[in-house]
């Protein structure tokens, strides 16, 4: 009898533990090199001043340096809890990454999220990667790199609306949302939607700060497609005292398609602000090439395109091309080089980081390496 008491005490147990199963990782990435470039500016102020070529260490030649804490537990019948902590940091000299406000650092400048997964699909509440990043990423041969991507064209959009790059809060679109709501519907046949709204907690203001955008995505046989809409109040360039004010608003269009080895991109989108067009209406193009040669070794290239509707003097165009090259299954090793052709007070950079003067034509090549750990 108490052998068949312990029996069922040690299955009681072994139920319970399996039912409320949970792992937490730690993770991170390291990725720096050399970089040479034959302008550069102090800063991506309109008034900024050629200071002519620059060679030096880069932090961030793919992606980001980061680290981060990321934790699931099983609460049964399908049904996830999920937590994440991410920030970046300069590898170069062990800066942390820029948080929303101006100057300001942050631990977790990335994400900060806990949520719920199951059949219904996926909730998450804090600061996180804003459902248009994911979209732009997967709708670009080069997916969104720190080296001439739709990310260094898009941030182009916010460094010719005035954009310091100070901060992490741009006044066209958003890379990350502080205070964010963000809903994903499951799959299905390939098709799915985000949804986010991050309330802005301004007292008297029900819109003062706040940020709602929608995502609709198709991934199957190949084939990425993405259609976004972003729109903010009170955003970066918004008095210090919040108005309600809308003045942030991106729409993006883009497709990839691979075959055989052969990848292919083309996206169209348009960066207002709503209440000022005549401070800020721009358009972005862009395409993408790229061929994977074998499991280990690909090469991608773009071509990126920016331009002040108020005013077509003001313009810009970007080549890029990289090579990489997996070590192992953890490290990469990479070799890029960029063009850019700027007019006017269009001041688009090749690589993030690394400012170039108004209406100036760069050319820049990098070397490094990233290890994910």
């Amino acid at each position: 009898m108490k052998l068949k008491w312990s029996g069922v005490a040690v299955l009681s147990v072994f139920a319970g533990a399996v039912h409320a199963q949970s792992s937490v990782t730690l993770y991170g990435a390291i990725d720096a090199g050399l970089i040479y470039q034959s302008t550069s500016a102090s800063s991506f102020a309109p008034t900024a001043h050629n200071n002519g070529h620059v060679f030096g260490y880069k932090d961030g030649g793919i992606y980001s340096s980061l680290w981060g804490i990321r934790g699931t537990e099983d609460i049964g019948g399908g049904y996830k809890v999920n937590f994440k902590l991410q920030g970046v940091f300069n590898s170069g000299t062990g800066k942390l990454g820029l948080a929303d406000t101006t100057g300001g650092t942050a631990v977790f400048n990335q994400q900060t999220t806990i949520g719920l997964s199951g059949p219904f699909g996926t909730f998450d509440v804090g600061r996180q990667f804003t459902p248009m990043t994911y979209a732009m990423a997967d709708t670009d041969v080069r997916g969104s790199q720190f080296f001439g991507s739709t990310l260094t064209a898009w941030l182009g959009l916010n460094q010719a609306a005035g954009w310091a790059g100070t901060n992490t809060n741009v006044p066209i679109g958003a890379l990350y949302d502080s205070n964010a709501l963000v809903y994903q519907t499951p799959k299905f046949y390939g098709t799915w939607a985000a949804l986010e709204y991050a309330p802005g907690g301004v007292a008297g203001q029900i819109q003062g700060g706040t940020r709602e955008s929608a995502v609709l995505r198709y991934s199957n046989y190949g084939l990425n497609l993405a259609a976004v809409y972003y729109n903010a109040h009170d955003t970066n360039l918004a008095a210090a005292t919040p108005t309600g004010l809308d003045n942030n608003r991106l729409y993006y269009f883009g497709a990839k398609y691979i075959f055989r080895g052969v990848s292919v991109s083309a996206s169209y989108g348009i960066g207002k602000n709503p209440s000022n067009l005549i401070h800020a209406d721009y358009e972005m193009i862009s395409g993408g090439l790229g061929y994977q040669f074998s499991p280990f070794f690909r090469i991608t290239s773009g071509l990126y395109y920016l331009k002040d509707r108020n005013d077509s003097a003001n313009h810009s165009i970007e080549y890029a091309v990289g090579a990489e090259y997996s070590l192992s299954k953890r490290t990469t090793a990479y070799a890029q080089v960029g063009y850019v052709a700027n007019r006017g007070t269009m001041n688009q950079t090749i690589t993030y980081g690394e400012p170039v003067a108004p209406g100036v034509s760069t050319t820049a090549a990098m070397i490094g390496l990233r290890h994910n750990f």
